[in-house]
């Protein structure tokens, strides 16, 4: 009879608390790690992990999987990538609270925020709930390949609270307020780990409107920050307004978190355009805010937060043409067949893009700083390959480079538009925020932006760039790194039962053969609810990815099994 459910022996153990990694093996029982170091009983399955590091599952604590969640049980790409929990719900976008009449709004909310296909929400999305403790109960029935936690949206409460007055730019009555502040805490109570809301003016709907959290002045924000003083737990989640006075911002997040009482977590990024100092100013905020006592965390991206172009996908130099439109839901095929015939060619060259939402028609224009993608993705181009450089060499225009360049590999070919993070053409910022003790690596938004973003593989990225291929000035030790995507943001969520090698954590695992960490291009699949698309990229080097003691992936491949389960609340490290 088997002494344990699970060994993994011989591996080179990271704890995920910043701890040199130690050769050990390691036992796991009923879901929980009880012990570590040279073990002579048997378990009733062995991996040998010789030559391979052994590290706790990673935490991302900022997705999308809200929808994705409850039409399948794989929350790929996220799960590709060795995470073993996500925390959804983020930037004040989901789809609870929500009485049968705002459904479309949040669909539209959603599909304009996230790039979430319309079509895909309404096929996948039983709307068996109103309220958000009920939202709840639908997520305890469902079985994931991952572990997801749950935030409170702010604008779908907004919505809820205040119907068509949400997005109406009416304030909010006093009645309005207490009932936000009383649901707040009452989602707390139920289970969800926070609150999230959003201030970024670039969040809204396709057709242009700003998401409803957008209309709200810190009266608002303060009554959101009360509910979870009234429950005395959670997490304030925001995405701050950019381009603007960074110091007036972080100001505003000190006072949220002040009222609340509880730690809040907000992203940064530099900007590519504005002030070139925003980021700098938001880390000496973080770093005041801290040296106060304040447990305010910052979000930052290992990468620069690139947009894709390509012909099926979301966006390219041309989706917004007139003439194009009538091909946009069109196979693929028929595309790259219209964009061959000269005459088609000349038509859309001369036109330029129109839309109703102005961060749609910026997004398309921005296409000239994109790069080619080529066999491997490369993260960090360099400026002669930008396609406006490019074009000038070859004595084009912008637009007839990127014309050309779209129909490579049969209308297959992606274009790589690096925004945020890369202003200096390096990552030299990137690498100061990651090393600022009050920030975690975050904003991977797996589960959102299906047809434009594909960064749900930053903790691959990370651990190679940053731990392995970085110049020694830069570089992080690796159990530096794995820290970062463990113990760090778990804690920082109030998950510390996760993101942990110790007796008693959760078991939770990677086994990876680090030498052998590779990612894969992102590739494009029909696989969403209604047939709809979405990016996803793979990666090598993940021998076995475990969760609860179970292993759903080997070598990349699911194993079948789905032991995730929503996690409700704060969790502590078990005895």
């Amino acid at each position: 009879m088997a002494d344990y459910d699970l060994v993994i022996r011989g591996g080179t153990i990271f704890d995920g608390l910043g701890h040199r990694g130690e050769a050990a093996d390691l036992a796991v029982k009923d879901g929980r790690i009880v012990a570590i170091g040279q073990i002579e009983g048997k378990g009733r399955e062995e991996i040998k992990a010789a030559g391979r590091i052994v590290t706790p599952g990673f935490v991302d604590v900022h997705t999308h999987y809200d929808g994705q969640a409850l039409w399948e049980n794989r929350l790929a790409p996220s799960s590709n990538h060795g995470v073993t929990t996500a925390v959804m719900g983020n930037c004040g976008v989901g789809f609870a609270p929500c009485k049968p009449h705002q459904r479309d709004m949040l669909v539209a909310v959603m599909e304009g925020v996230e790039d979430v296909p319309e079509v895909v929400m309404t096929e996948g999305l039983p709307w068996n709930w109103e309220t958000f403790p009920e939202y709840l109960d639908v997520l305890d029935t469902r079985e994931l390949d991952i572990d997801i936690a749950a935030q409170l949206p702010h604008s779908a409460l907004r919505v809820f609270v205040m119907g068509e007055r949400a997005a109406d730019h009416e304030p909010p009555t006093a009645e309005d307020l207490a009932q936000m502040r009383a649901l707040t805490t009452e989602a707390i109570h139920a289970g969800a780990l926070g609150v999230s809301t959003s201030r970024n003016l670039m969040h809204r709907t396709k057709a242009g409107e700003l998401a409803p959290s957008l209309h709200s002045e810190e009266d608002e924000l303060i009554a959101l920050a009360n509910g979870l003083r009234d429950a005395g737990d959670g997490v304030y989640q925001i995405i701050p307004r950019v381009m603007g006075p960074a110091a007036d911002e972080f100001a505003l997040m000190r006072r949220l978190a002040e009222a609340s009482g509880r730690p809040l977590s907000y992203s940064l990024l530099q900007m590519p355009t504005g002030d070139p100092d925003e980021w700098r100013v938001s880390l000496d905020g973080l770093s005041a805010a801290r040296s106060d006592g304040l447990p305010i965390c910052a979000q930052v991206a290992p990468r620069p937060v690139g947009m894709l172009y390509g012909l099926d996908l979301s966006f390219h130099p041309f989706s917004l043409h007139p003439s194009f439109r009538p091909l946009l839901d069109r196979p693929l095929a028929d595309k790259v067949a219209a964009m061959r015939d000269p005459a088609f060619r000349a038509q859309l060259l001369s036109e330029r893009p129109e839309d109703s939402n102005p961060v749609s028609v910026k997004t398309v224009q921005a296409f000239r700083y994109a790069y080619p993608m080529g066999a491997a993705p490369d993260y960090e181009p360099d400026l002669a390959d930008r396609i406006d450089t490019r074009a000038a060499a070859l004595g084009i225009t912008a637009e007839e480079h990127a014309y050309d360049l779209l129909l490579e590999q049969d209308g297959k070919a992606l274009l790589y538009q690096p925004g945020a993070n890369y202003r200096d053409g390096n990552l030299d910022a990137v690498h100061a925020m990651l090393a600022h003790p009050g920030t975690v690596v975050g904003l991977a938004d797996g589960g959102a932006h299906y047809g434009m973003i594909c960064d749900a593989s930053f903790p691959t990225f990370f651990l190679k760039r940053w731990a392995a291929d970085a110049d020694p000035d830069q570089r992080i030790p690796i159990e530096t790194a794995i820290a970062a995507l463990t113990s760090e943001p778990a804690d920082m969520v109030g998950l510390g039962d996760r993101g942990r090698l110790t007796v008693g954590a959760k078991a939770d695992i990677n086994i990876i053969d680090f030498a052998a960490l590779r990612l894969h291009n992102p590739s494009v699949v029909n696989d969403l609810p209604a047939g709809g698309r979405r990016l996803r990229q793979l990666a090598d080097g993940y021998d076995a990815t475990i969760v609860s003691g179970v292993v759903t992936y080997r070598h990349g491949r699911h194993t079948g099994a789905v032991p995730g389960r929503l996690v409700r609340g704060a969790r502590p490290l078990a005895a």
